[in-house]
């Protein structure tokens, strides 16, 4: 079975979204450099320093299987029905929105965490199943699940927004030194969890 790994981009106190949930703060990097990082779907092309493709390039064609939240799904529209990694989705939802799930498209809807997670893994074999969302995150740290994590940690102070890592019921959560990327307006470090 292949990893479990969460991995987001993360302000320097902490947030993966302002309060209004926006991350244009924080995405800067996939447009900031001259080495051309294609995606799964034409519509999306990333432009990133060399650095920064070292860690883009993988996490674009390893993963098999990405777990989204319904808060996500909807901000992105679903993708238009396809992640830029080109691997299935599994979203976490109680509810099914309208016009989902469609026939041209790899996505799938879960009423609980671990039930998409346990579809992911199966979707994903041995390549990595990607989580999206803070929320999925902890939960899966909680539950001592969650191989790996990748933060891209961007140099703003946001100052309120979406916390990575707030509200982990088990805790203190171990990890081991990270491997790092320093890019242009990003270090991307990247943990293994200790179990």
């Amino acid at each position: 079975m292949g990893k479990v790994v969460a991995a987001l981009s993360m302000s320097l106190d902490g947030f993966v979204a302002d309060e209004n949930d926006g991350v244009a703060e924080l995405f800067g990097w996939y447009q900031n450099g001259d080495v051309e990082v294609p995606s799964a779907d034409p519509r999306w092309t990333f432009h990133v320093t060399e650095a920064s493709a070292a860690i883009l390039r993988p996490a674009l064609t390893a993963c098999g299987a990405l777990i989204c939240g319904r808060r996500l799904f909807d901000r992105t529209d679903g993708w238009g029905g396809r992640h830029p990694a080109g691997c299935p989705v599994f979203v976490v939802s109680h509810t099914v929105p309208p016009g989902w799930p469609r026939a041209d498209s790899a996505t799938a809807f879960f009423p609980d965490p671990m039930t998409a997670l346990e579809a992911a893994q199966v979707q994903a074999g041995t390549r990595v199943v990607g989580i999206s969302t803070p929320g999925l995150t902890r939960q899966y740290l909680d539950a001592g699940l969650l191989d790996e994590i990748t933060v891209s940690l961007v140099p703003v102070l946001l100052g309120d927004g979406i916390s990575f890592f707030d509200g982990l019921t088990v805790a203190p959560i171990r990890l081991a030194d990270p491997d790092v990327i320093a890019g242009r307006g990003v270090t991307h470090l990247t943990y293994r969890v200790i179990r």
